[in-house]
């Protein structure tokens, strides 16, 4: 249950992206904004944006006549060569900016083999992490990241989760009833972020977005104590609307 492809999504951003970034690849001398609106069929405007975006994240650069050419981010992701290490490094560059955009920790998680894992976060004195008093592994249902996940997987894949972690009452919000989360997973729209309103922990709000790309299902997500907690939705959104960067990470 990923993103639909709409104009909102970071899905359809990442993919729009994409055609852009194919594009300059195929002309190592360099394409003017004009060809490249062109070639994609992507509106000037809409393509100042996405240009923008990419230029920030190192994937084009701008050469002396204007026009673009592939930039240092892209060749080295493109590189079989420790793309591994690449990516991460990418990927960690982007959360760090994410965290200080958004003003909160912001996470990067993976459901990987049945069970949830944080691959990457990015915190700091100022937004520190959520204190993880219970694993993340067992506490999907409390948690915006668990839930996120889960919304991602088939009803099925959710039933198999729940039976095997048990759903333990760990704040007087928590969900606890099977049928209560599994309708509520259920009734989540794919483009509104999952809220997790101290359900995990007293004094701690959270917000995850999906980030699914091809089989992996994966979610952003950001923390904030709950004196914040004027500012989630805020946060949240800001989030979702700039996940295209994670997501095109992982595409190339």
């Amino acid at each position: 249950m990923a993103l639909r492809n709409e104009p909102t999504t970071p899905y359809h951003s990442a993919q729009e992206a994409l055609r852009v970034l194919e594009t300059v690849a195929r002309n190592s001398s360099g394409v003017t904004d004009t060809e490249l609106a062109r070639r994609t069929g992507i509106g000037p405007e809409r393509l100042t944006t996405l240009l923008r975006m990419l230029r920030r994240e190192g994937y084009v650069e701008q050469i002396a006549d204007g026009a673009y050419v592939t930039g240092e981010a892209l060749t080295r992701l493109g590189s079989a060569h420790q793309r591994e290490q690449a990516l991460r490094d990418k990927l960690q560059h982007t959360l760090d900016r994410l965290r200080d955009s958004v003003g909160a920790a912001v996470y990067m998680s993976r459901y990987v083999d049945g069970e949830i894992s944080i691959t990457q976060y990015a915190d700091s004195p100022a937004t520190p992490k959520v204190n993880e008093w219970v694993d993340f592994r067992s506490s999907a249902h409390a948690t915006a990241i668990g839930k996120s996940l889960l919304t991602q997987l088939d009803h099925a894949g959710r039933r198999d989760h729940l039976a095997r972690h048990k759903m333990a009452r760990l704040t007087s919000r928590t969900i606890t009833s099977d049928r209560l989360l599994l309708s509520r997973l259920e009734a989540q729209p794919a483009t509104v972020p999952v809220l997790d309103l101290q359900e995990y922990a007293v004094g701690t709000v959270c917000a995850a977005v999906p980030i699914t790309a091809g089989s992996s299902v994966g979610c952003l997500a950001l923390s904030l104590p709950v004196e914040h907690a004027h500012r989630l939705r805020q946060a949240a959104d800001a989030l979702n609307r700039n996940a295209a960067p994670v997501l095109l990470s992982m595409a190339i």
